[in-house]
């Protein structure tokens, strides 16, 4: 088992950058509480509209807007889990998320890819992530696989099962899919069952976890509803992130973008715990702030630093492990 390095210990070795201070986390939380009881949350998926509604959500069909107390909410943010294990195919490679350890992967998903061979840019194929997955298998400092591209040569309805199998069969660290719905994160737990021996053994050791996006501003869209579900039923992590931009599809402010962000993956990791009390959750960004220019996401830019540096803070302020991208 891989221990991580260690990020924000209590010491004063050198320059230290604090985003947000207790208080000021405080009020990010309570502004927070407020838009999802006062505002509510889209939900799309009747049964999501079920557990919010049985868990004392006030739940309109018609709208399908969700309003959570705050009471309910923070019931569910403390029964997530503070410690998360992602097991890979090997041991050597399980990793431990919890406190202030650090651990690193690689992004997912490449749209396009420079062919090693001849320089030609061009649309990945299934053998491409087959690559990509022994290339971060062999990576010491890449401490699990994402997904790194997506297979462009297969029937795209059925993809995601095409990507597990490719980055599955090439390498022995813990393997992060966006499943795209319920229905195929369940085959995928199949080939993860397969490959540990039984469904008995995978559930002792998941291999796999999964990721879903929340759709900004405040939507919980089906696919993400049956992610979300179906994660928290067969004991797999999920990882819950959020990719608002602030000054599109949430505030130009960062505190008023991170009570949006905040709001979507508080939601989701409701949904999370009702499904299933103590279900393992990831609380992730990959938000950023919107280049006025280009109306695209301004990725690698100072804004996009100090977003992912609050959400970490928040996620510590929760006890929830977090995952941030796109630094």
């Amino acid at each position: 088992m891989r221990p991580g390095l260690f990020a924000g210990k209590n010491r004063t070795w050198g320059l230290s950058l604090n985003i947000l201070s207790g208080d000021e986390l405080t009020d990010i939380h309570l502004g927070t509480l407020e838009l999802l009881e006062k505002t509510g949350i889209f939900v799309e998926n009747n049964e999501a509209l079920d557990l919010f509604e049985s868990g004392g959500a006030a739940v309109n069909r018609q709208s399908k807007m969700v309003k959570i107390p705050p009471y309910l909410v923070e019931e569910c943010i403390g029964s997530a889990p503070s410690r998360v294990v992602l097991y890979g195919r090997d041991a050597k490679h399980d990793l431990v998320l919890d406190g202030s350890r650090v651990h690193f992967t690689n992004f997912s998903e490449g749209v396009q890819i420079v062919d090693p061979y001849t320089g030609e840019l061009r649309e990945p194929v299934k053998k491409d992530l087959e690559d990509a997955a022994r290339v971060i298998d062999y990576l010491d400092d890449v401490d699990f696989c994402e997904k790194a591209l997506g297979a462009h040569d297969v029937d795209q309805k059925t993809v995601p099962l095409h990507n597990a199998e490719a980055f599955l069969s090439n390498t022995t660290k813990h393997c992060a899919f966006g499943p795209g719905n319920g229905k195929l994160l369940r085959k995928i737990v199949q080939m993860g069952a397969a490959i540990a021996g039984s469904g008995e053994k995978f559930n002792e050791r998941p291999m796999i976890s999964f990721t879903t996006c929340p759709l900004s501003p405040l939507k919980l869209i089906n696919d993400c509803c049956e992610i979300i579900i179906e994660s928290a039923r067969t004991g797999t992590v999920c990882n819950i992130l959020s990719m608002a931009m602030a000054g599109a599809t949430a505030p130009v402010t960062l505190a008023g973008a991170l009570v949006v962000h905040n709001a979507e993956i508080l939601g989701g990791i409701t949904l999370s715990q009702l499904a299933r009390k103590g279900a393992p959750v990831i609380y992730g960004s990959s938000t950023t702030a919107m280049d006025l220019r280009t109306a695209t996401a301004s990725v690698g830019t100072p804004e996009a630093a100090l977003v992912s540096g609050a959400v970490a803070c928040l996620a510590k302020y929760y006890k929830i492990p977090s995952y941030v991208g796109g630094t």
